[in-house]
């Protein structure tokens, strides 16, 4: 299961290879549905991508930092430096071939 960060362990949850940070709150019904999907890619590439969760109701400031302005969004992390972000709602295919190709570079 992806990991559910605060303000406090933030930064430290980005450590590693590929970090892709989930923006979501509970009210937003789009970040609902991109939940399983997001479960399901977890699954798939269990060492190689870390998954972490950002519930955007906690403090603002740090999806402020990385222009999150929508949900869902998901921003990429490699070597816990922020490299893309993408919004909206994506299925399994596009998001495995989105990090095939992240993962190869």
């Amino acid at each position: 299961m992806a990991i559910n960060v605060s303000p406090v362990d933030f930064e430290q949850a980005l450590e590693g290879p590929i970090t892709l940070v989930d923006f979501w709150a509970d009210w937003c019904g789009p970040c609902k549905l991109m939940a399983p999907v997001l479960d399901e890619l977890e699954a798939h590439y269990q060492d190689r991508v870390k998954f972490v969760r950002y519930d955007v109701e906690q403090d603002n400031s740090i999806p402020q930092r990385y222009k999150v302005m929508s949900m869902p969004s998901l921003v990429l992390f490699r070597d816990g430096v922020a490299k893309e972000k993408v919004t909206g709602i994506y299925n399994y295919q596009q998001l495995s071939h989105y990090l095939d190709r992240k993962l190869a570079e």
